[in-house]
């Protein structure tokens, strides 16, 4: 920012100003102004957001029974296919012995079927036995190799049985509250959980974004994929108002808007090696917003009359307001979104007490150059 005091004023408009007094219109006063160049400045808009695993996989049992086995503890990680549980093994046994002996009788009667069918076939080419009967012994054969069959669905249906005694881990993850110990009856139509596997690896942090965001972004990318690709990394602010030390990336971006919020839901994935974060946790998604050649002032250039913000541009030596649209960037400065161009100069200081047409008198050094500093601000979405 360029600032350049201006130095010509009276002493009795001096005197004036001392005593709260607005200074006359046609004595000039001198003032900081400001020549207006490109200049970039970082604002950060923040999100609260919710916090997820990758996988949050709720555990029920596939049979029926009692626990006689907990084999891991609340908070514990664990390999896909590590068991979890063993309910009660005895019945689901039993029954897949059952289901075996079943099977080797209806091989035996197979067995007999096909002895017999084939002596049947052997008849009836010597004409010895009828038609009849050589159709009776090949249905028998037939219901024989079907009941196998059946057979040996049974025992496969035993088995898988048996194995669903063993509850295993479908994923890698984290075990969740244990409401159910040993001794607990279990079945799959129960209301709640076992348990819960959690893939902490990567956690997905969801928040909500205006309708208008979402219309700003695809006009600036072009589209809504677009825009995904190319939004920078973002920053989460846990609960504890720390930052966390890994950045995230934007994934997802939802295509509806929720007619009861008119927002849309955004998923952003971030790192997690040391576990820090968990399911169900929250914070603040921060998102970057880089403003490159753009209009700085700082706030003590401007006033507001009737929601309205003002800025005094100078105009042929006079002080003349016109209306902007601003957004805040920090606690003293604006980005000027419209209203004003580069070259303008401006009143730096004190608009608030100016008048329209107040005469601003230039030395000989009026106005200096002296860009400022890019700066990082933030903003509250």
């Amino acid at each position: 920012m360029i600032r350049t005091e201006i130095c010509c004023g009276l002493a009795a408009v001096a005197l004036l100003a001392g005593c709260g007094q607005k200074p006359d219109v046609n004595v000039s006063q001198s003032y900081d102004l400001l020549e207006l160049k490109p200049e970039s400045r970082t604002l950060t808009v923040s999100y609260s957001s919710r916090i997820e695993g990758r996988q949050d996989i709720a555990i029920y049992p596939q049979v029926s029974g009692f626990i006689t086995d907990l084999l891991v503890e609340e908070g514990q990680k664990v390999k896909k296919n590590q068991p979890l549980f063993i309910i009660d093994q005895v019945n689901y046994e039993a029954a897949l012995n059952t289901a075996k002996a079943n099977v080797e009788v209806a091989e035996a009667a197979l067995a007999t079927a096909s002895l017999t069918y084939d002596s049947k076939k052997e008849l009836y080419k010597h004409k010895v036995i009828s038609e009849f009967e050589l159709s009776t012994a090949e249905n028998s054969y037939l219901s024989a190799k079907a009941q196998l069959a059946q057979m040996q669905a049974q025992e496969i249906s035993a088995e898988n049985n048996l194995s669903y005694t063993v509850v295993k881990a479908p994923a890698d993850g984290v075990i969740g509250t244990l409401p159910y110990r040993v001794g607990a009856l279990v079945s799959s139509a129960m209301a709640s959980p076992l348990t819960t596997v959690s893939d902490n690896s990567d956690m997905y942090v969801y928040f909500s974004m205006t309708e208008n965001k979402l219309i700003d972004l695809i006009r600036k990318y072009g589209s809504k994929d677009a825009a995904i690709k190319s939004m920078p990394e973002v920053v989460l602010e846990l609960n504890d108002n720390s930052v966390y030390s890994h950045k995230g990336k934007i994934e997802t971006i939802s295509g509806v808007i929720d007619r009861n919020t008119g927002s849309v839901s955004v998923k952003a994935v971030f790192p997690n090696p040391e576990g820090l974060l968990h399911s169900g946790g929250s914070g603040n998604v921060v998102i970057p917003d880089v403003r490159k050649d753009c209009i700085v002032i700082p706030t003590a250039a401007t006033f507001e009359l009737q929601d309205k913000v003002f800025a005094y541009k100078v105009v042929d030596g006079k002080a003349t307001a016109v209306p902007i649209t601003v957004t805040k960037a920090g606690s003293t400065e604006y980005i000027v979104d419209s209203g004003l161009e580069f070259g303008d100069v401006i009143v730096a200081k004190g608009a608030g007490l100016m008048r329209e047409g107040t005469v601003v008198m230039p030395s000989q050094n009026a106005v200096k150059d002296g860009a400022a500093d890019e700066a990082v601000s933030s903003e509250n979405e």
